[in-house]
């Protein structure tokens, strides 16, 4: 875990290179006397102070805001101190240097005036926040989401989380969980008094609800984790089959080379784009062939294609209609079907409708019923079928502005949950017999639970998590 360390610590808070406005934050404990020692002068809390920043001449690096916020009524929950100057990077440098000069100023024997004062690292500030209870878990989570939402759906349901609506949900079920475990543990503690806590209590009733409420939450939350992953779709496919065109029609922007010549396309080419909110990241690959016509560069590019396609949540494997008659066309996609990986959902997309021929067109309506698809990447005919389809595939459905963000550790977390109330549910019918059993995996369940919020955390996971912040955040 990043330490919980009580040093003072100081960062530029603001993203690298040139902007109109920079920030450099200090938090620690007692940094009133480092402010007056920086400024000459008294700052009033929570309010912005013009004034000079000066060096240890006396002469101003810039002119500036300070504000200055008093713990435990900061965002770390310390004192905090920030400086909002103009945003120059060696203007940001000379304040950061300023700061750690001011703390080295002896004001004693052996004394400095802010001892241990030391550039922050990644995340510190909101680690700090989450250790000081200004934030739990999932919030300090949310903070990083929201500074990295790709989209505008995502950024709304990271806000949402920082609010603590994700927080909210997660109590609730824990505070349901903990009044089921009371009515256990009392009848595990009180046998002689003949009292069937459970049945009196509707235990059976008090459960189902809590996995009811439980499936609503898993449900919200992989939407939540979705909006901020996305997914990853890759295109593959014999050469020509219009790969880059279809990249290019779903992006809206002349991303890849389009040519009549095999093997243009010979590296990955991947550009994020957005569908109702959902980020996915089509990336378009080199065509697939076995021929002796490959040079050395396009079978690097053939190799990095199958590459991706083992890597995908989906692959859109993209026919071409004006060849769908073509014996050896046929044979070399079925080659390629063969050796698509068997873990990874693929879609059957058929293009050129614009181009084809009568049978071509025949033989289409067998193949829609089967659920596969005909396009024109160039016309556009289709495009939005399957845009619809991809958003099939990725398990969204539209949960209005209540979503809020949530990771892939939540929702393995959350799965753990449901496992240990299925446990509790299969045991309860036996009660007395298993009840201890049944309160054990109550107990899981409301540990499972906190490791989202953090009540229950591993250190080296608390170091990931933080490890994985910006600097001065």
């Amino acid at each position: 875990m990043l330490s919980a360390s009580r040093d003072p610590i100081v960062a530029i808070a603001t993203a690298p290179g040139r902007g109109a406005v920079g920030i450099v934050r200090v938090s620690g404990r007692g940094l009133a006397a480092f402010v007056q020692a920086l400024f000459g002068r008294v700052l009033k809390p929570r309010e912005a102070t013009y004034l000079p920043f000066p060096d240890a001449d006396g002469q101003p690096i810039d002119h500036g805001l300070a504000l200055w916020f008093p713990g435990p009524h900061s965002y770390t929950g310390e004192d905090v101190l920030e400086l909002q100057g103009h945003g120059g990077p060696v203007v940001l440098q000379l304040l950061l240097a300023r700061c750690l000069q001011v703390a080295q100023a002896p004001v004693a024997e052996d004394q400095l005036l802010l001892p241990g004062l030391r550039p922050a690292r990644a995340g510190e500030f909101t680690e700090r926040a989450f250790h000081n209870d200004k934030l739990d878990l999932a919030q300090a989570e949310a903070v990083a989401d929201l500074i990295d939402a790709s989209t505008e759906a995502a950024a709304r349901s990271a806000s949402r989380s920082l609010a603590g609506v994700f927080s909210e949900r997660i109590h609730a079920l824990r505070d349901a969980l903990i009044n089921l475990r009371m009515l256990v543990e009392a009848t595990l503690d009180f046998p002689e008094e003949e009292i069937d806590f459970l049945k009196k209590a509707d235990a059976t009733g008090q459960l189902q609800r809590l996995r009811t409420a439980l499936a609503d939450v898993r449900a919200q939350a992989r939407q939540g984790a979705l909006l901020r992953d996305g997914l990853t779709v890759v295109i593959a496919g014999q050469p020509n089959a219009g790969k880059s065109s279809l990249l290019n029609a779903l992006a809206g922007a002349e991303l890849a080379i389009v040519t009549p010549v095999a093997g243009t396309t010979r590296d990955v080419v991947q550009q994020t784009i957005q569908i109702e909110g959902v980020p996915l990241h089509v990336i378009d690959t080199a065509g697939l062939r076995d021929s002796p016509d490959v040079d050395e560069v396009e079978k690097i590019g053939i190799e990095r294609a199958w590459g991706q396609i083992h890597q995908a949540d989906a692959v859109l494997f993209l026919h071409d209609l004006t060849r769908s008659d073509s014996l050896a066309y046929q044979s070399a996609d079925a080659d390629i079907a063969a050796a698509l990986p068997g873990g990874v959902t693929v879609l059957q997309v058929w293009n050129k409708l614009d181009q084809c021929s009568d049978s071509a067109r025949a033989m289409l309506s067998d193949r829609a019923r089967a659920g596969e698809l005909a396009i024109s990447a160039k016309n556009g005919d289709g495009l939005e079928a399957l845009r619809q389809r991809l958003l099939d595939l990725a398990g969204w459905q539209h949960a209005g502005d209540g979503l809020f963000m949530a990771r892939e550790r939540h929702l393995q977390a959350l799965a753990r949950v449901g496992t240990h109330l299925d446990g509790a549910h299969t045991l309860l019918a036996a009660q007395a017999e298993h009840l201890d059993l049944m309160a054990e995996e109550l107990r899981l369940a409301q540990r499972a639970l906190g490791e989202i919020t953090g009540e229950f955390s591993a250190d080296d996971l608390l170091g990931e998590i933080f490890s994985r912040f910006c600097i001065g955040k």
